[in-house]
């Protein structure tokens, strides 16, 4: 089968999946979908992590087959695309995971047209990936544990790098998140009578400005870290002096000795404004992904199967993805495919309402599949 037979039918999925953009692990009708297409191309099919698909193909030879991953979430909010296979259910498929999704489809359907494959291969359509770590429930559960794969392969679709291009990096690629819960109790009493009580919203102005200083004045400024704080919410009425107050805020980091030491210092701050304001501050870090890592070996395998004008050295990113709980077992590589196209109307950033692509970068990922396949002796 030549990849370009499958353009007909790679737009006819991906726009069918995007007209059923699902929220993280309620993908009942995505699901449904895949394992259809996927039955009526011969796979046998199991259901992981609740509404994640495996498809899997037996090869000839013993070794330990590889994996390829595609995420089925979308994000809530209201499409505002004007195509004509819009979403209408108030979640839009804003990062991607259609064309994902649709790819993995297209490469299982040049598959089945192969008789004999040499080595095992796992087809993996993964729940739960925006802000739910599905990634972390797929590892955990025995339906895939059973395979044992060698190495993991996932795409992800990037509106900063040009179309026709493949973009990725060796070692440390995507920043680890923890989101950050910060109350702060004070005491409240009238605005005409400040003396009387504790200001837990001026407590909090100094807090904000002082974790600014942690990066640009503690980490080493070799040491990529971010460190914001998105949400303040507190007070209730003008004329009162505000008794409780809440911040919410997300670090990102590339290594785990950074991140241990900018939680210190958030401690040491707390604790430092705790005396000197008399109020009571409570900090919570939820830990949610671990950093994005390519294993070398992969990246060097995979720079050995594209050309050099196809291919981008990319820098980090502090953007997160759960493909990394898969890394911290699995060796893996997580790659860019690039969507951007100015003549086309093509650059509105992930999770905009007006994301969008040309479906025919779907057909160069699934050729990128092939390659991979072929590299691994899967084909």
């Amino acid at each position: 089968m030549n990849i370009l037979d499958l353009k007909e039918e790679t737009v006819q999925t991906r726009r069918a999946l995007h007209r059923m953009p699902e929220p993280a692990f309620k993908e009942f009708k995505t699901s449904k979908f895949i394992k259809g297409k996927l039955k009526n191309l011969g796979y046998q099919v199991e259901s992981v992590a609740g509404t994640g698909l495996i498809a899997y193909r037996k090869g000839k030879s013993d070794k330990r087959p590889i994996c390829f991953r595609a995420d089925m979430d979308a994000l809530e909010g209201e499409e505002k695309t004007g195509l004509a296979f819009a979403s209408t259910n108030g979640f839009m498929h804003a990062c991607g995971h259609d064309g994902h999704m649709t790819m993995l489809l297209g490469f299982a359907a040049y598959l089945s047209e192969v008789s004999k494959i040499n080595r095992s291969i796992v087809l993996l359509f993964q729940p739960g990936e925006e802000n739910a770590g599905g990634a972390d429930v797929v590892l955990k559960d025995e339906t895939f544990r059973k395979y044992e794969v060698e190495s993991i392969f996932g795409f992800h679709l990037q509106p900063e790098l040009s179309e026709g291009k493949v973009g990725t990096k060796a070692g440390p690629f995507m920043a680890q998140t923890i989101e950050l819960d910060i109350s702060i109790e004070g005491k409240g009493c009238h605005g005409a009578q400040p003396q009387n009580g504790v200001d837990a919203i001026y407590v909090a102005s100094q807090l904000v400005s002082s974790y600014q200083s942690i990066i640009s004045r503690n980490v080493n400024p070799l040491d990529a870290a971010v460190l914001t704080i998105g949400k303040i919410s507190g007070g209730t009425v003008r004329n009162l002096i505000a008794e409780n107050v809440r911040l919410e805020g997300t670090l990102r980091t590339f290594d785990l000795e950074v991140y241990r030491f900018i939680r210190e210092r958030v401690e040491k701050i707390n604790h430092g404004l705790e005396a000197m304001y008399d109020v009571k501050i409570t900090t919570e870090f939820i830990d949610f992904c671990p950093p994005v890592v390519n294993d070398p070996g992969l990246y060097k395998d995979f720079v050995s199967i594209v050309d050099s004008e196809e291919f981008t050295e990319m820098k980090p990113m502090t953007i997160t993805e759960d493909f990394s709980f898969y890394q911290r077992e699995i060796p893996g590589l997580f790659l860019m495919l690039g969507i951007k196209n100015e003549q086309k109307g093509f650059m509105m950033p992930l999770h905009s309402s007006q994301f969008n692509f040309d479906e025919e970068v779907l057909l160069y990922g699934i050729e990128l599949y092939k390659r991979i396949a072929e590299k691994y002796q899967v084909l």
